[in-house]
Parts: structure tokens; sequence; C-alpha cells
């Protein structure tokens, strides 16, 4: 498995929620709304996920084994920081309008 692509949305009105990401893997497979999280210990990756009626959370996609977990956020909060370090001038997407 190879993460092909990596493309980040910072979130600029959020505590946490510092932005929202998007990978593509092997060039054919794409995976929506992970978010980069400012938790206790520092920046992690927060899966898709999706609110049961029960008001818990189910992740929608995840890995399977921390081998996954860690080459997916590694390649998500490199790209994180890169998009801090020289952001592009883009559209913003409807999730950051719907955070303004």
């Amino acid at each position: 498995m190879d993460i092909t692509e990596v493309r980040v949305f910072p979130v600029a009105s959020e505590e946490r929620l510092k932005a929202y990401a998007t990978i593509t893997i092997d060039n054919v497979f794409l995976i929506r709304d992970l978010r980069i999280i400012n938790g206790n210990a520092g920046l992690f990756v927060a899966m898709p996920s999706r609110k049961m009626k029960d008001g818990t959370f189910k992740d929608i996609a995840h890995p399977l084994n921390s081998e996954a977990r860690q080459m997916i956020e590694s390649k998500v909060l490199a790209e994180y920081e890169r998009e801090l370090a020289n952001p592009a001038k883009r559209e913003p997407t409807s999730k950051e309008s719907d955070a303004a």
C-alpha cells in the first residue's frame, strides 16, 4: 500500500481541529474527512467517523494495524506542516466555509 497523494485543508476557526485531510492510496482509492487534531500529547490524525443514534462515533474507515496507522499519520502530518509553511492560494472547502 502506498499513499500517493495527500491534500490538507487547514481550519482556522477551531481550537482543537486544525485541518481536514484527504488521502489517495495507490492512485485508486480515496479517503476523505481525516481530521488533524491538536490533542493533549500533540497532533494526531483521526479517521473519518459517523455519529450513531446512541451518540457514540464509529470510524467509517481505519487502518487495521499500527504500522498502517503510523504511515498514514506521518504522511498527513508532514503535508500539514508543509501547508503551514507555504500555504497555497486555494478556494475554501465547504467544511472550511461551514466552520467560519
